[in-house]
This record gives C-alpha cells, sequence and structure tokens, in this order.
C-alpha cells in the first residue's frame, strides 16, 4: 500500500475526542486516507491546550471543553450524527457513556481504551476487582445484545491492545506453516482456539521493549514517557491482570478470581506497575518487563478458549511484559517511591528523541519449536520519516486506529466489536506500511535459563511455561 492510497470514502463529520500524543499523531493519517474528509468537517475535544497548535496546522476545528458525565452529551450532540464518526482518545472519560450516546445518534465509534470517568482507576471505595480492567471489558459488552446490527462500535483498538490481537492470529498461521500442521484460515473464535491448543501455545505474551532515548534527561519530579503519561500511570495503578490459562499448576498466593463475568482472567493483590515478569524479544533478549493490565490479556485469552459443552478445555495465559524507554522507568520508580502520587512535571518524549526503536509483538510460547515472537520494529528515524507527529510508539498505535476505522467504515453494522472480531488480514495490510519491519523469530528462551545461579529459587523444571516461572520475585 502507498503512503498516499485513499483506503475508503468518508464525507460524514468526525469529533476526535483527546488530542494528545495519539490524537495528535492520526490526524495526517485521517486526513491521507480518508477520501472526502477534509480538515472543516473535523473537531477536536480536548482537556487541555496542548496540541492547539498542531490543529491549527491542519485548519481543524479545537475545542479546550473537558468531557464530564454531566455535560458530554450536550457538548457532543452537536457535533456528531446518523453515519458520522466519533474517534475517542481520552483519558479519564467514560468509554461506555460515549459509545452507547454513538449507538444513540447512530454513529461510528472507535477508541483504544475502555476508560472510566476521571477517579475510576483508583477509587478505593471499590474493591480491586471492580477497578480492574476485566471489570471495565464485562461492563462494556454487556451492552452488546442491545447494539447487535447498531452502527460499529470497535474497542480497544489501538497498538496494544488492537494490533497485537492481529499479531496472535498470524503468528499461529506462522507457525503452524513452520511445523507442518496443515490448516484452513480459521473463520470463528473456536477454530482459532483449537488451532492454538493443536499447536500447543500455552503462555502468549505482549513482549515489547522501548529503547527511544532523549537528548533531555529525566529531572527529578518529573515522569518522562513515550506516549500518554496519564494512561500509562492510571495502568499501572490498577491490579496487574492476566488471562490464566488451563496448563496453570496454581493460583498466585496473591492472585484472585473474578466472582462474575467469564472467569478467563485473574488479578493481583498488587499494582501492574510493581509487579515485574521476564520475556523475550529476538533483538533485546531476555528481559525484565512490568506486568501492566491490558485489555489484550483478557480478550485473548478468553477469545482462545476452547469449550467442550460447558468445560474449558484450552486457554492459554497471556499478559503484557512492557520495558518502556529507560527514562520512563525511572519515572515509575520514582513514582512509587511516591506511593503511586503522580510526579508534578511531566513530560512527553517527541522531538527531544535522538534514537532507538520500538519492539513491540507477541511472543507465544510451549508449541513445538519452544518460543516464536512476530511484531513490529519500528525505529525513530522511520517514523519521523513515515508521518507527522509520530514517534515509534505512536506510530505503531495511530496506523492501527486508521486500520480500525477503515474497517468500521466497511463493515458499517456490526455493533459492539473487540480486536479479536475484527478482520486481522485487513488492519494488518492497513498498517503494515507503518510498522516498520514486521518479522516473526523463533528463539530457545526459556524463563529458566540461567536461574538459580546466584542464590536458590522457587522455580518449576517440569514446566517452564508456569507463570510462576515468568514472575520477578
Amino acid at each position: 500500500m502507498a503512503l498516499d492510497t485513499k483506503l475508503c470514502t468518508f464525507t460524514g463529520r468526525m469529533v476526535i475526542v483527546g488530542f494528545g500524543s495519539i490524537g495528535q499523531g492520526v490526524l495526517p493519517l485521517l486526513l491521507r486516507h480518508l477520501d472526502g474528509l477534509t480538515s472543516d468537517r473535523i473537531t477536536i475535544v480536548t482537556a487541555e491546550e496542548r496540541g492547539r497548535e498542531e490543529a491549527e496546522e491542519y485548519g481543524v476545528a479545537f475545542h479546550n471543553n473537558p468531557l464530564n458525565n454531566d455535560n458530554f452529551f450536550q457538548v457532543l450532540k452537536p457535533l456528531l450524527d446518523k453515519g458520522d464518526f466519533l474517534v475517542n482518545l481520552s483519558v479519564d472519560v467514560s468509554s461506555i457513556a460515549l459509545f452507547e450516546f454513538c449507538h444513540r445518534i447512530g454513529a461510528f465509534y472507535i477508541d483504544t481504551c475502555t476508560e472510566p470517568w476521571a477517579g475510576g482507576y483508583t477509587d478505593s471505595s471499590l474493591s480491586p476487582s471492580l477497578r480492574s480492567n476485566y471489570a471495565l471489558r464485562e461492563a462494556a459488552l454487556a451492552r452488546r445484545a442491545d447494539f447487535a446490527g447498531g452502527p460499529t462500535a470497535v474497542l480497544t483498538h489501538g497498538a496494544n491492545p488492537g494490533l497485537v490481537s492481529h499479531f496472535v492470529k498470524q503468528a499461529l498461521l506462522n507457525i503452524a506453516a513452520d511445523t507442518g500442521v496443515e490448516t484452513d484460515v480459521p473463520t470463528d473464535r473456536d477454530g482459532w482456539g483449537r488451532l492454538a491448543a493443536r499447536l500447543g501455545v500455552k503462555t502468549i505474551h505482549v513482549a515489547e521493549r522501548d529503547t527511544q532515548v532523549s537528548n533531555q534527561p529525566k529531572q527529578i519530579g518529573e515522569f518522562v514517557n513515550t506516549w500518554s503519561i496519564d494512561g500509562f500511570v492510571g495502568e499501572g495503578c490498577q491490579p496487574a491482570e492476566l488471562g490464566w490459562g488451563t496448563h496453570e499448576k496454581q493460583l498466585p498466593e496473591d492472585g484472585r478470581r473474578h466472582e462474575f463475568g467469564c472467569d478467563a482472567a485473574i488479578y493481583l493483590m498488587r499494582p501492574g506497575a510493581s509487579t515485574k515478569v521476564r520475556t523475550w524479544t529476538p533483538l533485546e533478549g531476555p528481559f525484565h518487563g512490568f506486568l501492566i493490565t491490558h485489555s489484550e490479556a483478557i480478550s485473548i485469552s478468553d477469545y482462545f478458549t476452547v469449550r467442550e459443552g460447558e468445560k474449558v478445555v484450552y486457554r492459554p495465559t497471556c499478559h503484557y511484559a512492557y520495558h518502556p524507554c529507560d527514562d520512563a522507568v525511572k519515572s515509575v520508580h520514582e513514582l512509587a517511591g511516591k506511593n503511586w502520587a503522580i510526579q508534578a512535571s511531566q513530560r512527553l518524549m517527541m522531538h527531544e528523541i535522538v534514537s532507538g526503536m520500538d519492539e513491540l509483538g507477541v511472543l507465544l510460547m510451549g508449541h513445538e519449536k519452544g518460543a516464536y515472537w512476530y511484531g513490529s520494529r519500528l525505529t525513530i528515524e522511520e517514523a519521523r520519516e513515515l508521518c507527522p507527529y509520530n514517534n515509534a510508539t505512536s506510530m505503531q498505535v495511530t496506523s492501527t486506529v486508521l486500520g480500525g476505522i477503515i474497517w468500521a467504515l466497511e463493515n458499517p453494522n456490526r455493533g459492539v466489536v473487540e480486536p479479536d472480531e475484527v478482520d486481522f488480514r485487513r488492519v494488518l495490510e492497513i498498517a503494515a506500511p507503518y510498522l516498520g519491519e514486521v518479522v516473526g523469530a523463533y528463539g530457545d528462551w526459556t524463563p529458566l535459563q540461567d536461574r538459580g545461579l546466584l542464590f536458590p529459587e522457587d522455580i518449576d523444571e517440569s514446566d517452564p511455561w508456569q507463570f510462576k516461572n515468568f514472575r520477578v520475585v
């Protein structure tokens, strides 16, 4: 696909809620690839002044008008009607409220994360279970039956969650081809689950290493990151969450099951930003990543579940294993030391980045060839050449937001859908030109590699793919 290809026609109005790094990065992609979408048909509604200059450069209306539960309908209704599109890239704005609003008026919808209203992630009056991504997902999916056949609302469709679900499907097909397993491309979730089970996949990591480096070192009292700081801190303060596989022998001591919903996941009684796991990517090799909660950990495990009657016979463990840029690691360490009170100063790394890449992919483990990583290697230099107002991290998100918008317009009456239900080939086709090098690589790494050399460790040598072997304690 050429970078100037018009992918589909859209002549309605579009509202972008939230205009941080992802909103600014996706705007030029939308104008580039949507035939009929012009600057005068786009409105930005956001909660801060950041991004005003970028919006003005493109001639797009910019409203600094924070949305809340009392005003969102009055603010958005004059801007949207049937056939229009709401692109929700905000934090602290209820995703459920916005996609219900879109269904009511007949508009399309997409977001990159299921968000609560402000304070929902850290509301201590709620149990850890109820302030989890699992609970947010269950609440969103509970609306599906009522919205069936309505305008398409694509939930949680950024890089992760989003792109990584499509990577998992392609990775499974690659492993099947490389191990001599003959298969058609599955057409439903049961078929995909049975393929994963047949291949012997036990554990799936979203394994990401961000090596982007700034020429401005992190200062004391400053949180630095390559993408939304509010979003990262909010997720990091939620309980660590993971899809829980059928091969797991025992629940972690601090692990808890939810008492409602699909039961595909568990949570730990600690924040994700204080929970580390061992993982691997081809360029970085072994490293420790944060087990930050993301909805793909739940949706992937749920989607690939195989049942015989009411009995679950197969489900993979799935979770995020994230090493952000080094300045973000320092920022998280400082944040934890302040008992999760965010620093007074925040800086989103963009123009000051001088080198590095985001190595983002899925690591499928337990099959015949051991471990297989499939994903994107995108450098900061490539990202800047591909599209303005993007770094390597944002580009992987914005290109997938574009893919989700195109798919929604091509499938206009699908109601509420998750990434796992979207055509993975179509989204990968759209996003691929913006992902740098998309590769697959096998490795002989396991979480038992080089363990117990300095001190004895409590490990399960009979099955390297047990969660207890991945967890850093």
